[in-house]
């Protein structure tokens, strides 16, 4: 697969795989260095370059983010390099947590500003507890339909007033369950 992972852009990003090397054309841009290991998220899926779009769109200075099903901590990494002071990541997938570890070392990031847990903040009692309760400026979550209609009730107690949810990896025919999952929330406004 590496042979066909190759740099690319997602608006003024660069998502460059570690072992490529920097050309000329990427010197004005902020470059994201990316090695899924095993996890998921290389960016170049379109489901990632949306909330990526959305990061770039809304992340902000000091801004504290969430990433659930972090993958390869893509999201968390991105969160980061635009300003967020920090990010935590959750995933079940142990191999998750290690690539997300050494993405965040190979963008040279700051020890303890990327945090993660393995585990479900849905339904984990001590995940939620280590991951805090309205303390979030941002949360994502690339991840499928069947796992964001359970996250919808659980999220809100992790976000700060006028905090953002971004979601994404949603297919057509699922859209409309999701959606009508979330209008229940009566803290959550779908835009």
């Amino acid at each position: 697969w590496k042979q066909y992972f190759h740099p690319f852009s997602v608006g003024d990003l660069i998502i460059k795989p570690t072992w490529e090397e920097y050309t000329d054309e990427m010197k004005d841009h902020l470059v994201i260095n990316i090695d899924p290991g095993t996890a998921f998220g290389t960016g170049s899926h379109e489901t990632t370059q949306l909330v990526i779009r959305q990061l770039q769109k809304y992340c902000k200075k000091g801004d504290k983010v969430l990433d659930v099903g972090c993958g390869s901590g893509i999201l968390s990494v991105v969160a980061i390099m635009l300003g967020a002071e920090s990010a935590l990541g959750t995933d079940l997938d142990p191999n998750a947590i290690i690539a997300t570890k050494e993405n965040a070392e190979v963008n040279k990031i700051e020890n303890g500003r990327i945090e993660v847990i393995e585990g479900n903040i849905i339904d984990d009692k001590a995940v939620q507890d280590k991951a805090g309760y309205e303390c979030y400026d941002i949360v994502c979550a690339n991840i499928l339909a069947d796992v964001l209609e359970p996250l919808s009730e659980e999220i809100t107690r992790h976000m700060k007033h006028g905090a953002i949810f971004m979601t994404s990896g949603i297919i057509d025919m699922k859209e409309e369950e999701v959606v009508n999952k979330f209008r229940e929330n009566p803290e959550l406004e779908i835009l």
